[in-house]
């Protein structure tokens, strides 16, 4: 039997990863290839990011370094966000295509929030781990991040 490390449980994590495809096939295909060590890359780079910081976040052993990782995490897609719109005002992708990955990126940072608001609660509910030193919450109440819901 396989291994499966318990990021790869998380939905999250799957659809993350489904947006970085999709982000690759549509530069691939529509941006031009001046593009290659620019636009393209700079938005493949912050769609990849978006997996690697579930994935970093959920190795993490208290939940304040986790959350920290999932803020990373949706910030990276709202840098991949203010990408497509820079990429529709180009003309490099049109409007169907646009209207397409922000469904995409609606759902993912729906489940985003969603799982940074189970970490917080997780957060609030549960003492420090033994040996672990009690830091004051630092989190923002007016991160774009807690603005979301399902």
């Amino acid at each position: 039997m396989t291994y499966k490390y318990s990021f790869e449980n998380l939905e999250v994590w799957q659809l993350s990863r489904a947006y970085a495809k999709r982000v690759y096939e549509i530069t691939k295909a529509h941006f031009p290839a001046s593009e290659m060590y620019g636009l393209s890359s700079q938005i493949q780079r912050a769609a990849v990011s978006i997996s690697s910081n579930i994935t970093e976040g959920v190795s993490r052993k208290t939940p304040k370094e986790e959350l920290r990782f999932i803020e990373v995490a949706y910030a990276s897609l709202m840098e991949t966000y203010n990408q497509w719109y820079i990429a529709l005002d180009i003309n490099y992708i049109d409007e169907k295509t646009f209207k397409d990955i922000q469904q995409q990126v609606d759902k993912l940072a729906n489940k985003l929030n969603s799982f940074a608001r189970a970490i917080e609660r997780r957060m609030e509910g549960s003492a420090p781990r033994q040996g672990e030193v009690e830091f004051p919450d630092e989190r923002r109440n007016d991160s774009p991040i807690n603005q979301l819901t399902d």
